[in-house]
């Protein structure tokens, strides 16, 4: 029994030794994998660095018979933690990534990762049932130990050194992979492989503004089908829509983690292609037996709807045909964007996948706005609360912004004959009221003096624009530009 146990705590100590290196190595990783666990943003980075100490600690306290017990009892509550925390994700519906092994080996939670925990916590749960006296053999004890015990104790750590050798290769050719793929897409590019218009396509990862509606359509499918927008909202699941070719040889190569993804998502979330050529190409080429559903462009009329430009490129849109996502342009984009829905609740009902802008600043998606109260240029108030009842596209400008000089032309026409069904119109300026004489607008403007108010809603610049819906709650992202702007409230410029 004494060397089953010993066994034991060096098996334990390599796990968690293994786990604890893992996670240092990769503590950005780490960080991305605790907030997936719902833990709040702010305590997710110092949590990043105190889980693999702990998990280190709780190795080296593993290895000696006066600390094993302490170290059985730490293991086993972390592990316990790690069980209820997968569990209770899984019961949400999500799969984040566990990031067990950190840069090592990381996978989605799932039975198998969430099994392989139990089988731990059991190990650590023999220690600490076994008591404080009785931990196995000492380390010092070996040496006069049978020689058949030592030569299945290093038997046994040989074998643990070729297992995390084994794993380190794993993870080089992993990223040896990614490599690959990020160059497939350079010789894509480089040589038109894709016969598309490429010219001036500007930023492959900007497109429509998160919180905008996804365009109006009438696509044929590549099944002879005709489906609507409305025909896909009806089902009331998100929808993942890939811009892909027949002639694209990433989105070939792509392929098969697409697949593995609509059969662990399909319940969830509906994938949709949108591609060009022809019904039969299309069907060689990406036909599943997911029943995957396939648009079939005459040249890129949809794709420049949702203003996406290459690819492969996945957009991810909200139950209720919002758009909640960036284009993810590339292979190594779209699995990030992946890895981000498996970590969602895809319920919520502002959910999003946005990282931060070059301020710094994420989008206030979901923020109820600040109390305020402000008189407007006809001596009118305005408050927080008239912001609520019904939706209100909330603008920021200046007069002696050329951009939104160009704007006034067209937002005085649409704010004449913008329908029951329309949002309400606020606008933010700064400046002088002599200088605003000559809007002619129906709806408010409002001076606030050097942005303190604007800057609380999410301004970025001028012009730019938010959503505030019928609550009071932001529910865009801030649209930069005269194309953006309109594009929240569903008009194409």
């Amino acid at each position: 029994m004494e060397y089953f146990l010993f066994i034991l705590r060096i098996v334990l100590a390599g796990i968690f030794f293994l786990a604890g290196i893992g996670k240092l190595l990769d503590l950005k990783g780490s960080e991305k994998a605790i907030k997936g666990f719902g833990v709040p943003e702010d305590l997710a980075k110092p949590f990043s660095v105190l889980l693999p100490v702990a998990e280190i600690v709780f190795a080296v306290l593993l290895l000696f018979v006066g600390t094993s017990w302490f170290g059985a009892i730490g293991a086993s509550l972390l592990l316990l933690i790690f069980i209820s925390g997968m569990l209770w994700q899984m019961k949400q519906g999500n799969a984040p990534d566990c990031h067990c092994f950190g840069q090592i080996h990381s996978e989605p939670v799932g039975k198998k990762s969430l099994l392989r925990n139990v089988i731990f916590a059991v190990l650590a749960l023999v220690l600490v049932v076994n008591g404080q006296e009785n931990q196995g053999l000492q380390l010092s004890q070996l040496a006069n130990s049978y020689s058949e015990v030592m030569q299945i104790v290093f038997g046994l750590i040989i074998i643990g050194f070729l297992f995390i050798l084994l794993l380190y290769l794993k993870n080089i050719m992993e990223k040896q992979t990614q490599i690959l793929r990020r160059l497939e897409v350079i010789e894509l590019i480089s040589t038109d492989g894709i016969q598309q218009n490429r010219e001036n396509i500007g930023n492959p990862n900007e497109g429509l503004p998160i919180g905008s509606p996804i365009p109006n359509f009438i696509m044929p499918t590549a099944d002879g089908l005709v489906v609507s927008k409305e025909d896909i909202l009806k089902r009331g699941k998100p929808i993942l829509f890939f811009n892909v070719s027949p002639t694209c040889n990433p989105c070939q190569a792509l392929l098969p983690a697409i697949e593995k993804w609509e059969k662990e998502l399909s319940d969830k979330i509906n994938f949709v292609f949108i591609s060009n050529g022809t019904a039969k190409e299309n069907l060689d080429k990406f036909k599943s037996e997911n029943e995957r559903e396939i648009f079939i462009q005459d040249d890129r009329e949809l794709a420049e709807l949702m203003e996406i430009r290459w690819t492969p490129t996945a957009l991810f849109v909200n139950s209720n045909g919002m758009i909640a996502s960036h284009p993810a342009a590339g292979d190594t984009a779209i699995r990030e964007l992946i890895d981000e829905i498996k970590s969602k609740k895809l319920e919520d009902e502002f959910i999003y996948i946005a990282k931060e802008n070059e301020n710094g600043k994420k989008p206030k998606i979901g923020e109820q706005i600040p109390e305020f109260s402000l008189n407007d240029l006809k001596g009118k108030t305005i408050s927080a609360n008239d912001l609520q009842g019904k939706k209100t596209l909330v603008t920021f400008w200046s007069m002696t912004c050329p951009y939104c000089v160009s704007m006034i032309e067209e937002l005085s026409e649409w704010d004449k004959i913008k329908g029951q069904d329309e949002p309400n119109l606020l606008i933010f300026s700064d400046g002088e009221v002599e200088e605003h004489e000559n809007l002619q607008l129906n709806s408010s403007v409002v001076l606030d003096k050097d942005y303190e108010i604007s800057d609380k809603l999410g301004m970025f610049g001028t012009p730019s624009a938010v959503l505030i819906n019928e609550q009071g709650k932001i529910v865009s992202e801030t649209a930069i530009g005269a194309g953006q702007i309109w594009a929240l409230i569903g008009r194409r410029k």
